[in-house]
């Protein structure tokens, strides 16, 4: 192993066997600026392309009134025009297709150059605020609610507000799913089959992405999500009560006496069901309970809606979240969890990984736990089901940390995809406004530290048993250098394909496909879709890309540096080689 001290639990033998391995293949340094590498996949026509849409990108006029300019153009050119002027630009730039044919020769070229894909099917309802506000509070408010409202104990967090039911707003790098019915669910399902089955043909290790809230009503989500807090906050309250609070999640483990005592006190159950709560195989064995011991308290129950019980400390007792569920909402919940089940098989069968995508905090706790399920069931014995880990929230250490133990504790393959996050304007704002606590770091360094964490606590759990796996999903040069420096710490090789890296097609080339032919498993999300549709996706490019590009110039000049050198050398016609 390197110089660097490392901390290992694997044995003896297992380290000898790391210290035979070749130092050069610990010790691999990628050449970010080595242009040649970075677009030798890239003929003069889409480098010119590129500078083109990214210069575009920084003008503000452009940006702000792009779907408006884009709209107008459509009326302008008609509709033949106006696709192809958008296939010699943006849609050419940041979309591979408009469908599981069209998109082969894409993902093939990418991969002769070392690059594979997460298939992403962009296309999305171009609703206007008014229509997806309606869709939001008729989907995520009960007819508990509905009958009597203010009733029911919920918190404002996890409920709908009409001034934030557009979720589109302030998000710039995700798509948006609006409930309308079981049917609609149904047919989103499908496509995210038809997603992975091309995955599938197209490739042997590719990806797909999928969305919870396509794929049930999200008051589902919001009101397990609540439940999920309320019992952990619970914990929370117990683990002070026993001066065990402030530390990390794992490091809270509470004396199981004395927490039966504190739960007889608090009238949440009698003695014998308490009794009987922590008389499981393992649970209590220690002498002590730690928060995947309480988490695991909240499985056994039998309809769905009997998972939405909460402690009520004041009053004692265990009550549902809502006076009453109808049939209707019992059924749409098992349906939910029926379309999970049948992605993860058919991902299974198909060879494929299933990359969940993270959503706002107030769905979040319900699509991890949902996530983790299926990672229980699926990732027995390789790696299938990923779930996404947003940096930019305060409680990210705490939420990987506790999913690693888990999986070590289980036996299973963890599998996670890191990234930023893409909601932060969203949920600043609700917060400030409705009155909770804003779950987002202070700053972008604060949340750079919070990504580095998360990924060395991950680094080092691959180090240690070779069953995690993570995708560094990032644009972020730094961080990727990061990465390799600790890889390179650890012994940890590209070809043993535990650390995978991510980026946005169309973006940072210049990272991915240097990555890709020194080995690293390396992958572009490929957004596929008809042009007409992909329009609120694109749109979203271009607000991201303004950020990103005015915040660096470096894409920009990397791209003429090799557009200069190709002409100097007389390839003014030059064509990938592959």
């Amino acid at each position: 192993c390197a110089s660097k001290e490392v901390r290992f639990r694997s044995t003896v033998a297992s380290n000898q066997t790391k210290n035979n391995t070749d130092a050069q293949t610990r010790k691999i340094a990628i050449d970010f600026d080595n242009t040649h590498e970075a677009y030798k996949s890239k003929d003069n026509i889409e480098l010119l392309r590129s500078l083109l849409v990214f210069k575009l990108c920084t003008f503000d006029f452009l940006v702000d009134k792009n779907k408006e300019l884009m709209d107008l153009s459509k009326k302008v050119f008609g509709k033949r025009l106006f696709e192809r002027l958008m296939k010699m630009t943006f849609y050419g730039q940041f979309v591979a297709g408009e469908d599981h044919n069209s998109i082969k020769p894409l993902i093939h070229k990418n991969q002769a150059f070392g690059v594979g894909s997460v298939l992403d099917y962009s296309v999305e309802e171009d609703l206007t605020q008014e229509e997806a506000e309606k869709k939001e509070m008729d989907s995520c408010v009960s007819e508990a609610e509905k009958e009597s409202p203010g009733v029911d104990h919920r918190e404002k967090k996890y409920k709908a507000h009409r001034q934030f039911g557009d979720r589109r707003g302030g998000v710039v790098s995700a798509r948006t799913y609006f409930y309308a019915d079981e049917a609609k669910c149904d047919a989103q399902m499908e496509t995210f089959l038809n997603c992975i089955k091309a995955s599938g043909g197209a490739s042997v290790d590719g990806f797909s992405a999928v969305k919870m809230t396509a794929l049930g009503r999200p008051q589902f989500l919001l009101q397990f999500s609540e439940v999920l807090v309320k019992w952990r906050r619970f914990f929370n309250l117990l683990a002070a009560q026993q001066g065990k609070s402030g530390i990390d999640a794992l490091e809270q483990k509470l004396e199981l006496e004395q927490l039966k005592e504190s739960l007889t006190k608090l009238g949440v159950g009698n003695k014998d069901d308490i009794e009987n709560w922590f008389t499981g195989e393992k649970l209590g064995s220690s002498g002590t309970i730690d928060l995947l011991d309480w988490n695991s308290l909240i499985n056994d129950r039998t309809s769905i809606s009997n998972l939405l019980v909460i402690p009520n400390v004041e009053t004692g007792q265990l009550e549902p979240l809502l006076r009453k569920f109808t049939v209707e909402e019992e059924k749409q919940m098992k349906r939910m969890l029926q379309r999970v089940d049948v992605l993860a098989k058919h991902a299974v069968d198909n060879g494929v990984r299933l990359m969940v995508d993270a959503e706002q905090t107030y769905f979040q706790p319900a699509i991890s736990r949902l996530t983790l399920e299926m990672q229980r069931i699926f990732n027995r014995e390789k790696p299938i089901i990923f779930n996404t880990y947003q940096c930019y929230l305060k409680e990210a250490y705490d939420n990987v940390s506790v999913d690693v133990e888990l999986s070590r504790r289980e036996g299973w393959y963890f599998g996670a995809k890191l990234v930023r996050g893409a909601y932060m304007y969203q949920e600043r704002s609700r917060a400030e406004e409705i009155g909770y606590e804003d779950p987002i770091n202070p700053d972008y360094e604060a949340t750079n530290r919070m990504y580095h964490k998360c990924l060395e606590f991950v680094l080092e759990e691959i180090d240690h048993n070779r069953k995690a796996n993570v995708m560094v999903a990032s644009h972020n040069e730094d961080t990727v250098k990061f990465t390799l420096g600790k890889m390179n710490e650890m012994g940890l090789c590209p070809t043993e394909k535990k650390v995978y890296f991510g980026q946005l097609l169309g973006m940072c080339d210049q990272i991915s496909f240097p990555l890709g032919q020194a080995g690293f498993p390396v992958y572009k999300y490929i957004p596929y879709g008809p042009v007409n549709e992909v329009i609120p996706y694109l749109s979203r490019r271009a607000l991201e890309n303004r950020g990103f590009m005015k915040g660096s110039q470096r894409e920009r000049s990397l791209l003429w540096k090799e557009l200069k050198r190709r002409l100097l050398n007389g390839q003014i016609l030059y064509k990938p080689v592959y």
